[in-house]
């Protein structure tokens, strides 16, 4: 599951081991196997059985005797970290709370009201070329500087969180990179215990289970790692939806959230996770075992196109695929998720009317990986229009004009130098210094 071959088409790899039975033996990476669940049935009886199959990753027997290679590619998304994700019993149940209770208070409005302005940020940043690559341009970044945001990060700590969070879904000096991601949420922790605001950290902090400040910085990466891959894998599918096929394809006259609903259920963001390890050997029906302490990956893309859901898939059933998990581990974010995607989408589809795919459908290629559905780049077309959106946008909180005279710096994927101290500046910065009344 690891080679371009699966990334080109995975379907083929589910079928296969659909054909045999429920589940079936795979190689997440060089000298990492598992068992993958690919049929509906079998992925709710481990998703809705925690006691059966926990998922508390020090179980890993492989792992445990030595047998899993130690810089593993799946290791910073498969092993253990004292969160949520991770945790069963009581723990869960705990850090779960505190994480949905604070989450909740994330309403619909305030979604839109953060990611519209981050959104003509960076649309401004390539409207004027005529040409974008959305996914490197557009949908990756997003996510990045929201969390930026709903974190009440500064300046300085948000230009490296999110340059070294863009590193780790990367894949590029892991060991530093996880340092610098741990340095920057245990600042932000500690400026938040200071001085609480109105904003994710704080309402963590805040939260009647009394979390530690390595147990809010463990809650923090999690919240981070199941938010911004899977957004930008969902933003980036839904818009390859409505832009492929060109007129009559199966993109004309798709409602956004039509498409929203479609990447769930045919091309999965996150396609093959929630690793967990089973109390006992187990017997999936089809004379496969999966040994007790290995590894049992739930394929969500694979049990969403089990043919017992074929009536479910064609009316587009919301509530039957396995996109968002199921059970006492199910996303808790999926509604902010979905909002995030829609607002995003219709943001740039509105900004850039005429946007068409720069490639043929067929010349794009997906990103090799066990876990992921999503794409390598989303290269795009459209008319050239004026970067005056984050003006407009300043404009209609009556900032005076000449405070954003300044206002649209072309800031690089790579940080530009500032022009204070010799601090090399970020995306967030610069966008904090346009925005910032």
């Amino acid at each position: 599951m690891h080679d371009a071959n699966f990334a080109a088409d995975p379907q083929a790899v589910y079928d296969q081991l659909r054909a045999q039975g429920p589940a079936g033996p795979v190689e997440l990476a060089p000298g990492v196997d598992a068992t993958l669940v690919v049929g509906y049935e079998a992925a709710l009886r481990v998703l809705q059985n925690p006691t059966s199959f926990p998922r508390d990753a020090r179980r890993w027997a492989a792992l445990n005797e030595g047998r899993v290679p130690m810089d593993s590619p799946v290791l910073p998304m498969m092993a253990y970290r004292p969160n949520a994700l991770f945790t069963d019993g009581a723990v869960h149940l705990r850090l779960r709370k505190a994480v949905t209770d604070s989450l909740a208070k994330l309403n619909i409005t305030r979604i839109r009201r953060d990611v519209e302005p981050i959104a003509d940020y960076l649309i401004d940043q390539f409207s004027e070329r005529g040409r974008a690559d959305l996914l490197a341009e557009y949908a990756k970044l997003l996510p990045l500087l929201l969390f930026n945001k709903l974190f009440g990060c500064p300046a300085d700590i948000g230009d490296t969180l999110t340059t070294a969070m863009s590193a780790m879904f990367d894949g590029k000096d892991p060991v530093r990179t996880k340092a610098q991601i741990d340095s920057c949420l245990m600042q932000l922790i500690a400026i938040k215990r200071r001085e609480p605001a109105d904003d994710v950290i704080s309402w963590l902090i805040q939260h009647p289970a009394g979390l530690t400040d390595e147990e809010l910085k463990d809650q923090l990466v999690m919240l981070m790692g199941a938010g911004i891959e899977p957004e930008r894998n969902l933003i980036g599918n839904a818009l390859l939806e409505l832009l492929a096929g060109g007129e009559g394809g199966r993109g004309a006259g798709m409602m956004v959230e039509e498409a929203v609903d479609h990447v769930l259920w045919h091309r999965t963001p996150i396609a093959n996770y929630a690793a967990h390890y089973p109390a006992q050997d187990t017997d999936f029906g089809n004379g496969v075992i999966a040994p007790a302490g290995s590894p049992v990956l739930i394929s969500f893309a694979g049990a969403n196109s089990d043919p017992a859901l074929a009536e479910a898939r064609h009316s587009a059933g919301r509530g039957a695929h396995l996109a968002w998990g199921a059970g006492s581990h199910a996303c808790p974010a999926k509604d902010p998720a979905q909002v995030i995607a829609v607002t995003a989408i219709e943001k740039v589809l509105n900004a850039l009317p005429d946007l068409v795919l720069g490639v043929h459908e067929e010349e794009l290629q997906w990103r090799p990986g066990p876990f992921h559905r999503a794409l390598v780049s989303l290269p795009v077309a459209f008319s050239p229009t004026p970067a005056t959106r984050m003006a407009a946008a300043l404009q209609s909180r009556g900032v005076p004009q000449q405070q954003s005279a300044h206002g649209t710096p072309q800031p690089q994927h790579t940080a530009q130098p500032a022009s204070e101290g010799g601090r090399r500046k970020g995306f967030w910065s610069s966008f904090l210094d346009i925005f910032r009344v």
